[in-house]
């Protein structure tokens, strides 16, 4: 496993598992304790997943010290306001069955996130949260949130693969020195074609590695932290062994040019999106 150094210290894997959409107690359960197993130390969960709860579980039972896993969750933008982000804050505590996280997010630039993220910069001070930052933020409410806070967020969570790199993005955060980690980074199901470029299968032949696994590598090699998600034991392996070959500096060229910024699920700045977001806030 390689590892990168966030803003305030702390180290975090460039490869961690995605646990979006897997709600069912043994399948999370089984998923959770394969991945650690294999040697994934990154598990990556949100409160609006409804899965805390069943990951707790499954760190309680796994032989893994807790100080050695990286565990990160995220708030729902419904519970933004001060006394909601607190509670919900305590119950993701109480359900990954935790007396800290290594890493909360805000996961979506909706309602109050100033007032959110505050709370976070509080129990950050207090120790419980190791680091924190957000999810889903483009670069303008990005650099807004950075320049009026005590604590600069550590990572944005963005949709990011191949179609969709976050060249703009990527820009901004590099130079205030805030990580990107991605997710869905082998397209969620949605752009099979990724894995049918000619560059990347050329790659693949070349390495004697899957499609995935050279797209994984790229990604962690230009220093993004990546969750893709399975529930497949053999999936699980498959993309955790990307660390024994290196892509070249001209072959990371070669696919930088195919991205076509196609956003997926991130797009924070659709008023579909928005509007898809109003039956949270009550």
């Amino acid at each position: 496993m390689e590892y990168k150094t966030l803003n305030n210290g702390l180290r975090i894997p460039l490869l961690g598992l995605g646990t979006y959409l897997v709600k069912d107690e043994k399948e999370i359960e089984e998923q959770v304790l394969n991945a650690l197993n294999i040697g994934y130390r990154l598990i990556d969960t949100a409160q609006a997943y409804q899965n805390e709860e069943y990951i707790g579980r499954a760190l309680k039972k796994s032989s893994v010290k807790r100080e050695d896993i990286f565990l990160s969750t995220k708030i729902c933008f419904a519970n933004y306001s001060p006394e909601r982000c607190e509670k919900s804050l305590l119950e993701s505590l109480e359900k990954l069955q935790t007396s800290y996280l290594d890493m909360v997010l805000l996961h979506w630039p909706f309602n109050d996130y100033y007032s959110a993220y505050r709370v976070l910069e509080k129990y950050y001070e207090k120790g419980v949260i190791k680091a924190i930052g957000v999810s889903n933020f483009m670069a303008d409410k990005l650099l807004d949130l950075q320049n009026y806070n005590k604590v600069k967020p550590a990572i944005n969570q963005v949709e990011y693969h191949l179609y969709n790199q976050q060249k703009e993005l990527s820009y901004y955060a590099e130079k205030y020195n805030i990580d990107l980690e991605g997710y869905s980074p082998l397209g969620a199901g949605r752009v099979k074609e990724i894995f049918q470029e000619e560059k990347v299968i050329e790659l693949a032949s070349k390495y004697n590695k899957s499609p995935a696994q050279v797209l994984l590598r790229f990604f962690t090699q230009k220093n993004v932290t990546v969750i893709p998600k399975s529930i497949k034991k053999e999936r699980l392996e498959e993309n955790f062994h990307i660390f024994d070959f290196s892509l070249s500096d001209e072959e990371i060229v070669e696919l930088d040019k195919l991205d076509k910024n196609l956003v997926l699920i991130g797009n924070s700045e659709s008023p579909e999106r928005v509007e898809s977001s109003f039956s949270w806030y009550k």
